[in-house]
């Protein structure tokens, strides 16, 4: 029987008397985009934090491949297979894309510490880094200054350093914020293509990228789920329709 990848059971988080995570739980399957959708306040951004590990919920259990990470720092939980992108771009600008990639690769092998050591230069890296951004359909830009690329090819290049540290699952963070129309279809099509690779869990505004993406969805709002299923399933939910996507039931 096939087991979930992350399994979240019973996550509680509060700050003061608000309580962000209210009893949370859900699983990520292998090869499956699992959506987190949500007004802004719901609790979305605070959850994958509580996934990455760089804040710790109050009570509940977090699971990677049948693992407890609950307590683990961030940087065991990407030992153990766990990449996250954000809202806002992170890549270094005077660095080429394919130095972005290799120092990410080189951050995954446990030699952060060499950051200025010329890793597009060590063979496994540069073989690493180049695959990645053959996924992501950067290898033509390689040589490019990141600061010269587009907002989507920017995103492009995030997503190339979260697969060079081989993950089994990518938590993404509005991938599509800011991107054109041109831009968002060219990154929906290359997500469609990721889940081969991996599981993500994805946050995202963009309803219609959701719906046409996503394999499960989870609705949050004031910190606990209010729904849960398949786009079909949550479109359909009247109450969810109502109280988020803005329609009349």
């Amino acid at each position: 029987m096939i087991e979930p990848l992350l399994k979240i059971q019973g996550l509680h988080k509060r700050f003061g008397a608000l309580n962000v995570t209210d009893n949370v739980s859900l699983s990520v399957w292998p090869g499956r985009i699992h959506a987190i959708i949500g007004p802004n306040g719901a609790g979305k951004t605070t959850l994958i934090q509580q996934i990455a590990g760089t804040l710790r919920p109050d009570s509940g259990s977090i699971r990677l491949g049948g693992q407890d990470i609950t307590a683990l720092p961030p940087h065991r939980r990407a030992q153990l297979g766990l990449a996250r992108s954000f809202q806002i771009t992170s890549v270094l600008p005077e660095f080429t894309v394919l130095e972005n990639v290799a120092l990410a690769a080189q951050a995954h092998a446990g030699s952060s510490f060499r950051f200025f050591r010329a890793a597009a230069n060590e063979t496994a890296l540069n073989q690493a880094a180049l695959a990645a951004l053959d996924q992501v359909g950067l290898a033509p830009r390689q040589a490019a200054r990141a600061a010269t690329l587009s907002h989507g090819e920017k995103r492009q290049l995030e997503l190339a350093m979260a697969l060079a540290s081989r993950p089994r699952i990518m938590l993404l963070d509005e991938p599509l914020a800011g991107a054109g129309p041109e831009e968002t279809s060219r990154l929906v099509a290359l997500l469609d293509t990721l889940r081969t690779h991996c599981a993500i869990v994805l946050v995202e505004h963009d309803m219609d990228a959701v719906f046409q993406l996503a394999d499960d969805i989870t609705v949050l709002a004031f910190g606990h789920v209010i729904a849960h299923g398949t786009p079909a399933q949550i479109q359909a939910d009247a109450f969810v329709r109502t109280a988020y996507l803005g329609e009349e039931a």
